[in-house]
């Protein structure tokens, strides 16, 4: 496969040329989370109610997907850009899949066997309790494909191709969407599943497309199966993994504080779970293109990193901010004017239509520092100092996002949740420019 350069040519012409298309697949992505929402919004507030406690969990058990990519790219990357031969690039690259698919299965027993257990903590109970579990099941049969594809993605990536990564992730949401109406309300000869009819869409999307992106990847070359599967897998996994574990980890931690965040959410309410959910599905399809940027910097770094290229890599990080202020600000005064009507698109009734609406009239302002903190980490993984970005995320989270919440819960109520994630979101910009000094990713 014919890989693209990204050490020559303009920066911001490097960072367009991954980024662009990969917010058409990050959309699509979110979008089968919204989808899921209105869908199920429809059967009333217990299934509604049941995806605000599902999505962030399910998210904090996806961040290994997210993880493994990342030290999978940071990897990949850097060995195209010290121009390594074909065939320690693409053993290197089988390598990293099969490691992943393989933890991928034994994560998914843990989270069959501990979800319902987990739920509950969160403060779901009686029905809402009940359409959560039902979810679970075919979710975690579909994790070790979605976990595959997810590497797969960042293969090529890595080889500076956005696009194919992006039709891939579109295949899968076109089919998940598709199925969702016909599993979730039962269509013609199939029964009513409501909530686990969408983890069915989910598991039966992940499988098809993750089978056909394979025989893809084959047919051009981007992977092969390797002469000696054997030959430097220990240096292959050390390499992933001193990535991909702290970057897992630190993506975990946002998912993992929104289910705290849920759990004070839960002490206000069921309506105040479903309006926060809501709103949360609708912040991440703002997010988009601040996602589809940390997806697209991290091939730029790490194979400018390996060429030696450092004021280039630096370069992209400064830009990369710039677009997150700018966006930010333009998505923040749209919502602000649209966020009543957004909000009773998506919520199930008119209570938590008004949390929707208050939640993106007032969290929005602060999206563009979740951008730089996303940006910055993936800068920081694609250097291998994943240390750094976990760290960054640690203190955004329980330093200041969680104890933050709990203490607004209890003296302002749902508007204490609020503010706590608007000083956590702007906290995250001084974090970033510390470590980025101090990691050499921004100058002195």
């Amino acid at each position: 496969m014919a890989q693209k350069d990204l050490t020559q040519g303009t920066v911001s012409r490097a960072l367009a040329a991954v980024s662009a298309p990969m917010s058409l697949g990050i959309l699509g992505v979110l979008s089968v989370g919204l989808a899921d929402a209105y869908f199920l919004g429809q059967l009333g507030e217990a299934p509604l109610a049941a995806v605000g406690f599902i999505y962030p969990v399910t998210t904090a058990v996806t961040s290994l997907s997210i993880g493994l990519s990342a030290g999978a790219n940071a990897a990949i990357s850097q060995s195209l850009g010290r121009g390594d031969s074909e065939a320690e690039t693409n053993r290197l690259s089988v390598h990293a899949i099969v490691l992943g698919m393989v933890v991928a299965v034994l994560v998914a027993i843990l989270f069959y066997l501990g979800a319902a257990s987990l739920f509950s903590l969160m403060g779901a109970g009686g029905a809402v309790l009940d359409e959560a579990q039902s979810y679970v099941p075919f979710w975690a049969l579909s994790f070790p494909f979605l976990v595959g594809m997810a590497l797969l993605n960042a293969v090529f990536r890595a080889h500076g191709d956005g696009a194919t990564s992006a039709v891939i992730m579109l295949v899968a949401v076109v089919l998940n969407i598709a199925l969702d109406p016909i599993l979730i309300y039962g269509l013609g000869p199939v029964p009513e599943m409501s909530t686990a009819g969408a983890a069915l869409a989910t598991a039966l999307a992940r499988v098809l497309t993750l089978v056909g992106a394979f025989t893809y990847a084959l047919r051009i070359g981007v992977i092969r199966p390797p002469q000696e599967f054997a030959d430097g897998i220990v240096s292959s996994i050390r390499e992933v993994v001193r990535v991909g574990l702290p970057a897992a980890f630190s993506n975990a931690i946002n998912p993992a504080g929104m289910a705290m965040v849920t759990a004070a959410a839960a002490t206000l309410g069921d309506t105040v779970v479903a309006g926060l959910g809501a709103a949360q599905r609708v912040q991440s399809v703002a997010l988009v293109p601040l996602l589809a940027l940390s997806a697209g910097i991290g091939p730029v770094i790490g194979q400018n990193w390996g060429a030696d290229e450092r004021d280039r890599a630096r370069l992209a990080v400064w830009r990369s901010w710039q677009f997150c202020i700018g966006y930010g600000l333009a998505v923040a005064l749209l919502l602000t004017v649209l966020a009543p009507s957004i909000a009773g698109l998506i919520a199930s009734d008119d209570g938590a239509a008004q949390k929707t609406a208050q939640y993106l009239r007032v969290v929005s302002w602060s999206f563009l520092g979740y951008g730089v903190l996303v940006t910055a980490n993936a800068a920081m993984n694609a250097r291998s100092k994943a240390l750094w970005s976990m760290g960054l995320s640690l203190m955004r989270i329980f330093a200041v996002y969680v104890p933050l919440a709990w203490l607004g819960v209890w003296l302002f109520g749902y508007a204490g949740i609020l503010g706590a994630a608007v000083i956590a979101n702007l906290a995250a910009v001084a974090g970033a420019y510390y470590v980025g000094r101090k990691t050499g990713l921004v100058g002195q």
